[in-house]
């Protein structure tokens, strides 16, 4: 007889939550500040998570005594594809200065995070939220999360349309089904909550009773612009472009960038090519991936729980038959389409309707008024003016769309005058860089990323110019922890908090289009010797590049001992 697998906790909480009801509306009458453990997992499918300052656990108030640790929350409005309008944007700025920390965040799957949202304020804060017509239902959570699709507003090619009504389609089909979230957040403070006697399920024909094994992402990108790091998604789709229309997709699976460095049974990965589909076919093919990984996925151990190590296990053979029979019949083999490019999308550009469309570079995603940089009333200033729609990128990037050209003068005006930089102004090496916030609010942090790598740009900015490299385009990503929610693991250069003492490790080898992991060059590097490390790095690049190599291609086809990497790191 086979040993019974002991499911992992999180499983019997997701089974006994009523459809992610659980205990949460008696909890926020509570009058705690916070919820309870249990808790804290089910709220991350209602798009928050639990979290603290940080900064403050080593602080005293002037008689000695330690400062209060006060707890607080990040909420995540899911917005497939980074579309939201003007109205949108502007109270999604409004609540930041009502009931968060004043600061706006675009993250790098293109959607809004507000951070240090009181207990009291969350019910508030989610409800407003919904009145604009945006949602934090499955911003997190194990659910397919947001879906992400190339951003850019061209209207001369009805492509970016298609695509984009693509990405709202697998939005709304794969979203949770549960009333429970209307019941706990759209109801009055005076709202009753059924009780368990009370309680009528609703069906979930895709998640099932106990949801997934853990989160689940996809995108939607073409193969010369993978803005999105569609490889780097739990399935992805890649348009197949034939006479200005989508002829289908390729359907890529088992992208993933977390891993623990500890346990070498994890690991990132980029998806591999499953089946070519049409589009009348794609929707139907991913809720067939989606349900193999709900009921073959590992749900007793959390590091393994991603459909990147079911596929590892499995063999894509294997995997492949599967899918065929959730789906009921033979899929077609994926088209020989290769990802060739990407865009980050900023400057001016002509949208093909006679209108503009301008990409605002916002340094890792953080919309704040600090110093001379006042990006958040700038924004508020120009989107007020002239109400137009806008798009968030995968490199935490505002596009403002359906600009008149006659506006542009003083689009450009309002730009200066808040110290926004223009995209002449900024380097390619920082127009291609992402952080995630790490400290001081994500619980998982063990090292700074979005504080320090503005800092780290200059430096590296410093050198290149140095070896005459200040023109080259170099993807840079940073995180605070393994879990790589930047995608570290793919750009250029990809540095990873490994250590307190403010240490990484430094990545080689990825490349700007995401189609190439890079390999462990240095582990343990302290901050202040990471960019002396890299120089002769940069030097070797100078001198012994090929004709119109990348510095990724370069160090990919180098390799860590040519270039005085670690040479025992197992990674």
């Amino acid at each position: 007889m086979s040993e019974e697998v002991k499911l992992h906790k999180n499983e019997s909480i997701k089974s006994v939550s009523r459809q992610l009801r659980g205990t949460l509306t008696d909890e926020l009458r509570s009058g705690a500040d916070g919820f309870t453990p249990d808790m804290e997992q089910l709220i991350k499918f209602h798009g928050f998570y639990q979290q603290e300052d940080r900064d403050l656990r080593h602080q005293k108030n002037a008689d000695g005594s330690a400062v209060e640790r006060q707890t607080s929350f990040m909420i995540r409005s899911r917005i497939p594809g980074g579309r939201v309008t003007a109205e949108q944007f502007l109270v999604e700025l409004d609540l930041c200065d009502k009931y968060g920390n004043g600061t706006l965040r675009v993250t790098t799957r293109q959607a809004f995070q507000l951070h240090g949202v009181l207990m009291k304020d969350l019910k508030t804060t989610i409800r407003e939220i919904n009145e604009i017509k945006l949602s934090t239902l499955a911003a997190c959570g194990d659910v397919n999360r947001n879906v992400m699709c190339c951003p850019a507003p061209y209207k001369n090619n009805s492509v970016f349309d298609e695509m984009q009504a693509f990405a709202d389609r697998l939005a709304d089909h794969f979203r949770p089904k549960t009333t429970g979230y209307w019941e706990i957040w759209m109801t009055d403070d005076n709202g009753e909550q059924q009780n368990v006697s009370e309680f009528k399920p609703v069906e979930e024909p895709i998640y099932g009773a106990t949801y997934l094994p853990r989160k689940f992402k996809m995108a939607v990108a073409l193969p010369d612009d993978n803005c999105v790091d569609v490889l780097a998604n739990d399935m992805g789709f890649l348009a197949i472009v034939e006479n200005g229309k989508i002829k289908g997709y390729n359907v890529v699976v088992g992208g993933g960038m977390g891993m623990t460095p500890s346990a070498k049974k994890t690991f990132p990965a980029l998806a591999k090519p499953l089946a070519f589909v049409t589009p009348d076919q794609a929707i139907s093919v991913g809720e067939a991936v989606v349900k193999v990984q709900r009921d073959n996925g590992n749900r007793s151990d959390r590091k393994l729980a991603r459909l990147k190590y079911l596929i590892a296990n499995w063999g894509m053979e294997k995997f492949t038959a599967e899918v065929e029979k959730y789906y009921g019949g033979k899929l077609t083999p994926p088209l020989p389409v290769e990802i060739t490019g990407v865009d980050d999308h900023i400057g001016w550009h002509e949208q093909g309707d006679g209108k503009l469309f301008l990409g605002i570079n916002i340094e890792n995603g953080r919309i704040k008024d600090e110093g001379t940089l006042r990006i958040k009333t700038g924004l508020r200033a120009i989107l007020s003016k002239f109400k137009m729609r806008s798009r968030l990128t995968a490199l935490q990037a505002v596009i403002l769309c359906d600009i008149d050209p006659k506006d542009k003068p003083e689009i450009e005006r309002l730009m200066r005058e808040h110290g926004m930089a223009a995209a002449e102004e900024l380097s390619l090496l920082r127009r291609y860089s992402a952080a995630c916030p790490a400290w001081p609010t994500c619980g998982l942090a063990v090292t700074e990323s979005e504080r320090a790598l503005p800092g780290l740009l200059d430096e590296m900015e410093v050198e290149l110019k140095k070896h005459g490299l200040g023109g080259e385009r170099i993807s840079v990503h940073m995180t605070g922890c393994p879990n790589g929610c930047a995608r570290p693991y793919t750009p250029d250069i990809g540095f990873v908090g490994r250590a307190a003492g403010e240490k990484y490790t430094i990545y080689l080898g990825g490349n700007a289009q995401g189609t190439r992991l890079g390999y462990l060059f240095k582990d343990y590097v302290p901050k202040p010797e990471i960019v002396a490390l890299l120089s002769p790095v940069f030097a070797r690049f100078k001198a012994d590049r090929h004709a119109g190599e990348s510095f990724g291609d370069f160090c990919a086809r180098l390799g860590k001992v040519a270039l005085g990497g670690d040479v025992d790191s197992a990674r």
